[in-house]
């Protein structure tokens, strides 16, 4: 490239590959969706999305007034009290909590879980009771339908998440007697990476219509209403965050009519967002290995490829990224896309519009990638090194930091002879 850029002189400083995060586009993503939503509405963040602790540190803002922590592991949890989460202000979510991580997560001050199914509720509360405790429980429900046919449907079928709604009313008695837990409401997460607002909208009313049955079947008060997420944000592709400005009059009108009192917080209603609040702030720059033509198809080779941005483990659910300069920006060319490692399957766009004469040396740029990045990826695939990754606000570098891959052992016998 011929111009001088920051993100030259990043990657100059720091090499490739490296994530480069801007918190000014993190701080401007929370403001938007906090606008978009009721007064009081509080945002879940799932650390799924991106575990850095500075990104956590800073959603959850100076006073710790932002945004909420969403975990589904112990290694989560850590990260969110890392960056100043208080225990309480955790929930902790997930269909496969092992008796040993809801040993350490209570231990540690967790009170808040959901549960997603009447199994997994007796084995929070086992491990409640152990420590001599109560935990406080969201029943995750698996909606029978659903409104929006847009983004990844969570719902509607048979899956390891939440609980079939139709079954509620037969569960309810056994549900409200597990020892060692309450139900303090419910989670209700029906799609993801929605765009279209009508969908949007559409399917949170549902929701809400949902939940408000469900409290009649099972005849206690919702203290907390999770209505989850599916805010939307292109995925290693140029674009913008998806706007919601008539979400929040939809809400108030569907939670007026069904929880007349939410306005006095019975119940509180929350909704939860991972790649939505990380996704635009994330860039991540690769540097060009090699350029090779192979019967008459070209393949621009990068040091970063499915091990470094994997699409969640590299499924070709993403694909095709795209690169800056964007393709109506300058000359382009058609050509795939490759990462360094030893497998086909490293491919990171096959036959897309890319910037006309890339060379070895070149820098590349991703764009939104600060959702599902490197710990989403096959980050110790051929053991290669995780990328870097820079947190910035504006000019000013506030920290470099890379994952390391260490192995620990310990000795379980002598040796033999």
């Amino acid at each position: 490239m011929s111009t001088d850029t920051p993100f030259d002189e990043l990657a100059r400083t720091h090499g490739t590959p490296l994530y480069v995060y801007d918190m000014d586009r993190l701080d401007a993503a929370r403001h938007d969706l906090v606008s978009w939503l009721p007064d009081g509405c509080e945002v879940f963040y799932a650390l799924k999305a991106n575990p850095h602790p500075e990104l956590v540190r800073a959603l959850r803002g100076p006073d710790g007034r932002g945004c909420r922590a969403e975990i589904s592991s112990t290694g989560e949890l850590a990260a969110a009290l890392e960056a100043g989460h208080a225990p309480e202000d955790v929930l902790y979510t997930g269909p496969g909590k092992t008796p040993g991580e809801l040993c350490e997560a209570i231990g540690l001050g967790v009170r808040l879980f959901s549960a997603e199914s009447l199994t997994d509720l007796e084995h929070i509360g086992a491990a409640a009771r152990d420590q001599g405790t109560v935990a406080d429980c969201l029943l995750r429900i698996n909606s029978a339908t659903a409104s929006a046919a847009s983004g990844v449907r969570m719902t509607g079928k048979p899956t390891q998440f939440g609980i079939d709604s139709e079954t509620i009313e037969d569960l309810a008695p056994r549900l409200l007697a597990v020892p060692g837990t309450t139900i303090a409401g419910l989670h209700l997460f029906s799609q993801s990476n929605a765009a279209d607002e009508a969908a949007l909208i559409g399917e949170f009313l549902h929701t809400i219509e949902l939940a408000a049955h469900i409290e009649r079947q099972l005849g206690v008060p919702l203290r907390l209403l999770d209505i989850g997420g599916g805010f939307s944000v292109p995925y290693g592709q140029h674009g913008e965050r998806a706007a919601y400005p008539g979400l929040r009059a939809e809400l108030e009108t569907a939670l007026d009519a069904h929880f007349p009192r939410w306005r006095e917080g019975a119940p509180r209603l929350a909704v939860e967002s991972g790649r939505y609040l990380v996704g635009d702030c994330g860039t991540l720059l690769a540097s060009v290995s090699n350029v090779k033509v192979s019967r008459g198809r070209t393949f621009v080779v990068l040091d970063a490829g499915i091990n470094t941005f994997g699409g969640m483990s590299g499924i070709g659910r993403i694909l095709p990224v795209s690169v800056r300069p964007a393709p109506d920006e300058r000359d382009t060319q058609r050509a795939s896309l490759a990462g360094p490692l030893c497998t086909p399957g490293d491919i990171l766009g096959r036959e897309i519009e890319l910037p006309a004469g890339l060379a070895p040396g070149d820098l590349v740029a991703i764009p939104n990638t600060g959702a599902y990045g490197p710990t989403a990826s096959l980050l110790m695939f051929l053991g290669r090194p995780a990328p870097g990754e820079a947190v910035v606000r504006g000019a000013e570098v506030l920290s470099v930091s890379r994952i390391e891959h260490v192995r620990t052992y310990r000795k379980v016998a002598e040796p033999s002879g």
